[in-house]
């Protein structure tokens, strides 16, 4: 999850693809619409895995987005203590699209669907043309210990790919808490500090800069961003996910160095940003190096 100033973000609208194209990778050439689909089997052995489903829904304790937070430095929120209910993070699940219903892993790679496409950030003034980005649907676990179905915009020439890395977290049994589109009014909203989606494109610049960032291009993925967040200096995003920034305290939905998250995604060329030194951007996993 990244939030930013809604005056940046306007001002970038604004800009030609010819001015953004010195800033980062040419667009993909477009590729045909084809399904995937894959099925992968039950795991034996769950790592880092999800606690275990039962049959009573576990309590919901914290509702997120509920209270805004002061406004800090550069348009994002006051970085404030993390919330008793949130140091050990297992909220549950809210379903957007139906649950598999096998316990097996799908996924799904279409053009996106003109709906999905309206509810999403894109516009004509965005580095990446609408045909050249590809809906994903993918299932995952959750904190809740249930199979879910996500969704998740990404760039054509990386959604077979993404739909792999995919695949072996949901074979690790390694949990999500929610994986959707992002929408426009997020990029505008009020900061609150606890969104924890896991997702990719979203047109907007990067953190603190006025170039286009990957997520803009669907080449980078941000997961568990709460369980996984970005540092640099003092500044801390999600503003309240500083009981995370102890990492020798493993908790599910973290990513680890050398973990089989990072190594899931570098077999697919993909660099992770909580390598980096300053930013350390835990949630980031990128196909441009930035």
């Amino acid at each position: 999850m990244r939030r930013t100033a809604a005056a940046a973000f306007g001002a970038l609208m604004a800009f030609t693809l010819a001015a953004c194209s010195s800033e980062a990778p040419s667009a993909p050439r477009p590729v045909a619409a084809t399904p995937i689909s894959t099925t992968v089997a039950k795991p034996p052995a769950p790592v880092n895995p999800a606690p275990p489903a039962t049959s009573k829904t576990p309590a919901v304790t914290w509702q997120v987005g509920a209270r805004p937070l002061p406004l800090g430095a550069g348009g994002f929120g006051k970085v404030e203590p993390t919330p008793p209910e949130l140091v050990n993070r297992a909220l549950p699940t809210n379903d957007v699209l139906p649950p598999p219903t096998d316990g097996d892993y799908h996924a799904t790679a279409t053009a996106v669907p003109a709906d999905v496409l309206a509810r999403s950030t894109w516009q004509a003034a965005c580095p990446v043309k609408a045909g050249d980005l590809r809906y994903l649907t993918m299932s995952f676990w959750g904190f809740d210990g249930r199979a879910h179905t996500g969704e998740m915009l990404v760039n054509a020439k990386g959604a077979a790919g993404i739909t792999k890395v995919f695949g072996q977290l949901f074979e690790a049994h390694f949990p999500l808490e929610e994986m959707r589109v992002t929408s426009p009014a997020e990029l505008t909203a009020p900061p609150t500090g606890d969104g924890n989606s896991t997702s990719a494109f979203v047109c907007r610049p990067a953190r603190g800069q006025t170039s286009w960032s990957a997520h803009a291009y669907g080449l980078a993925v941000d997961v568990n961003p709460f369980c996984n967040p970005y540092t640099q200096g003092d500044l801390v995003l999600p503003e309240l996910a500083s009981a995370y920034l102890d990492r020798s305290r493993r908790r599910p939905g973290m990513v680890l160095a050398g973990d089989a998250t990072v190594r899931a995604f570098a077999a697919i060329g993909w660099s992770w940003g909580g390598a980096w030194t300053s930013p350390k951007d835990r949630m980031h996993f990128t196909a441009t190096g930035h």
